[in-house]
């Protein structure tokens, strides 16, 4: 049976999402989370987008994207392929780092916008990682960026947990 097609089009928002195979970290260091994020950043300017929110959790990512053209797929691919080519030659493995096909889910800007925002940033709670955005405790570090996007007037922000330390397992949220 043929996956479905994802819908793209222009001015088109997408809460992405992509999972470390088998549920493994797809960081390892606060390096690797800023390589990411170089990377997301390059796709933006490759690709027309705005990467409106993002937080970074130990086995997976979540993004907020607007794609100012009908190109989600070729620029989401670009991203995981270049990451993944980044830490298999790192730690010198091979394979597959990320589980399969990266999840896309279509936003209506209007109604859920500010919504799913709140639930990317609010991740690292859900899985216990903080207690909330405030509070800092351990080796838990959650940044939280603001800027004005050139795209568009809404603003990007994002979050990241900050571990030096691996973990097996996470929450799933």
């Amino acid at each position: 049976m043929a996956r479905p097609l994802r819908i793209e089009y222009p001015g088109a928002f997408y809460h992405v999402i992509n999972r470390g195979n088998e549920d493994e970290d797809i960081y390892r260091s606060v390096r690797d989370r800023r390589k990411f994020l170089e990377y997301v950043e390059d796709a933006v300017c490759r690709y027309s987008l705005s990467n409106h929110s993002y937080c970074l959790m130990p086995n997976h990512y979540h993004l907020l994207i607007e794609a100012h053209e009908a190109n989600l797929s070729k620029s989401i691919q670009w991203l995981n392929v270049s990451y993944a080519t980044y830490f298999n030659n790192k730690y010198q493995r091979s394979g597959h780092l990320f589980q399969g096909r990266f999840k896309s889910l279509l936003v209506d800007a209007d109604e859920y916008l500010k919504e799913l925002s709140r639930y990317i940033h609010l991740n690292p709670v859900r899985a216990n990682l903080v207690s909330d955005l405030e509070t800092i405790s351990g080796a838990v570090v959650v940044h939280l960026l603001v800027k004005k996007n050139r795209h568009s007037g809404y603003k990007h922000t994002g979050c990241f947990h900050n571990s030096e330390e691996p973990k097996k397992k996470h929450g799933k949220t």
